[in-house]
């Protein structure tokens, strides 16, 4: 069994703070159970690119309020509490941020907790080896 608190993580090389935005990761590759599940939370009046053009991820909302464009078909969702979307087509989006968000997220295949956003939003793939 795994267990942790999301307090446990903070000040360690599992918490990413970037200036839009910071991550906790609570599971990643190392853990060797098929995913990674983070804490993301997304600072207000922040404007985000990203694609996972390696990854699937699954955001939910657990806080905040803002708005996800699909930059491929310009189309927009209000992002709300309770509000789920899974990039399972690697779609290139926008997040746009009017109140502080909290979001846990899951990818596939797991992050190691090392890959740092290229210029176009991507994390590359690492395989976390035994």
């Amino acid at each position: 069994m795994y267990t942790l608190h999301i307090d446990d993580l903070n000040g360690t090389d599992r918490d990413i703070d970037e200036p839009n935005w910071r991550s906790r990761r609570m599971i990643l590759a190392q853990e060797k159970v098929g995913f990674s599940l983070h804490e993301t939370t997304l600072r207000a009046g922040t404007e985000n690119d990203f694609w996972y053009a390696n990854h699937v991820e699954a955001v939910y909302c657990v806080g905040g309020k803002g708005t996800l464009t699909d930059k491929e078909t310009g189309k927009e969702y209000p992002i709300t509490d309770g509000f789920l979307y899974l990039l399972d087509g690697h779609e290139k989006h926008h997040v746009s941020v009017e109140e502080e968000m909290r979001m846990v997220c899951v990818f596939n295949p797991p992050v190691t907790g090392r890959e740092v956003h290229d210029a176009d939003g991507v994390y590359p793939l690492i395989i976390e080896e035994d």
